[in-house]
């Protein structure tokens, strides 16, 4: 049984940043996950990222290989503010970070890992067993879809998570009802209606809330100081989610869960505003009341605030109905695991190197954002916790190994961490 340092679970943005800081530092490790496999199979062709083209990078240690680089290679067109960043662009970017910084990356699904006396063994679905003392999950959304508790009654064939769509060719010429108000249900609406669909958009919003266009060429130092850009937006209170992760740990845990909820929220960014006006059917302030089947199509039962009711029936439903970060959804991880995982809301609680309550088990990306804030919802914040935690995991590594691959018991000195409560 192969035997190393540390195990990264996951080959997105966050796991592939990771990856090329130990692989830098020279700590023994292996990494596992098909690269950009969710950005290349669960999001839909054509669409185009939410973050600005400075904000949309992977981050290796010496910052040689940003976005802006990959595109100043390949003739492609960028810019740091203002130009939206194609879907393509940043899935072959990441390909090719890939290849440059994460050269080990195995094409393997994780299927179990289990704690031993050792750290954790952690099976793969080749069969092979590897022997880790510490591990990384940087899964990013594919296992938290989540789908209304009404909607999943439909037959599978004829609902599904917005998440399951890549092609959408197969929707030309039939009606699809989308649910949901956030970029993902105006994203999928509007690249459906350019397939030849026809769309209706249903949402309990009783209006839809764009992100603002960037503000066009320089702003003033007046301007800048009441508004603040950052990576994932602008405004004072964005900023400091941004620039102060650390100090958003600390802040108590409800007013945490409600920020990571309610700030930089699902809405849709001002480019798809008129993508969708005036070519998809909008049926805002409705909620669902009933849902069945009729004549072998998915057919609807909306009400308005005011009691108003009508049905809408389509060919299929697409459930843009976002994620629920939960921890328990992680199937990989054996029940044990699961179970000592102290939690904030439904995610892991973290110490300030991402370590969980499980010692060893540590957790990055959308896992970690109700420990770190919003930043952590985004590509933008691999660049803060990359570092951060494989510094830290630098420190923790043995110094060497004994010959034959056994664990050296030497480690390095660092400071106990506390999971935050």
């Amino acid at each position: 049984m192969d035997k190393c340092e540390v195990v990264v679970i996951g080959a997105g943005p966050y796991g592939l940043s990771v990856g090329a800081h130990l692989q830098a530092a020279g700590v023994n490790f292996r990494i596992f996950g098909t690269p950009m496999e969710f950005w290349l199979k669960q999001m839909p062709k054509g669409m185009h990222l939410k973050s600005e083209g400075f904000a949309s990078s992977l981050y290796d240690p010496k910052g040689e290989f940003a976005l802006r680089d990959y595109c100043r290679e390949k003739n492609l067109p960028y810019k740091d503010v203002g130009l939206p960043v194609s879907l393509d662009t940043f899935s072959s970017y990441g390909i090719e970070f890939q290849k440059r910084y994460v050269p080990r990356l195995e094409s393997r699904k994780v299927i179990h890992v289990l704690r031993s006396s050792e750290g954790f063994k952690v099976t793969l679905d080749t069969g092979e067993e590897v022997l880790a003392r510490r591990i990384v999950v940087a899964v990013g959304l594919t296992y938290f879809e989540h789908i209304a508790p009404e909607l999943a009654v439909l037959p599978k064939d004829v609902m599904t998570h917005s998440s399951r769509h890549h092609d959408l060719e197969r929707f030309a010429d039939r009606q699809v009802i989308v649910v949901g108000a956030g970029a993902s249900a105006l994203d999928l609406a509007a690249l459906l209606h350019d397939v030849g669909a026809s769309v209706e958009v249903v949402a309990r919003a009783p209006r839809l809330l764009f992100h603002d266009p960037p503000p066009e060429g320089p702003r003033s130092i007046v301007d800048r100081l009441r508004t603040p850009a950052s990576g994932i937006g602008v405004g004072w209170k964005i900023w400091m989610c941004a620039n102060l992760p650390l100090i958003f740990r600390h802040m108590p845990e409800e007013f945490r869960i409600e920020r990571v909820r309610r700030i930089l929220g699902p809405a849709p960014c001002w480019f798809t505003k008129e993508q969708v006006a005036g070519k998809v059917g909008l049926n805002l302030g409705m909620s669902i009341k009933t849902v069945d089947m009729h004549g072998g199509r998915p057919r609807l039962g909306i009400v308005s605030g005011s009691g108003d009711t009508r049905s809408i029936e389509g060919d299929h439903v697409i459930a843009a109905t976002g994620y629920r970060y939960d921890v328990r959804q992680l199937g990989f991880l054996d029940p044990e695991i699961t179970a000592g995982i102290q939690r904030v809301g439904d995610s892991p609680a973290l110490s300030s190197n991402f370590e969980s309550s499980v010692q060893n088990l540590y957790f990055i990306g959308v896992t970690a954002a109700n420990t770190f804030g919003p930043l952590l919802r985004f590509a933008f914040g691999a660049g803060f916790a990359a570092p951060r935690i494989s510094k830290h995991l630098v420190r923790r590594a043995s110094r060497t190994f004994v010959q034959g691959g056994t664990f050296s018991t030497a480690e390095t000195s660092d400071t106990p961490d506390v999971v935050a409560q």
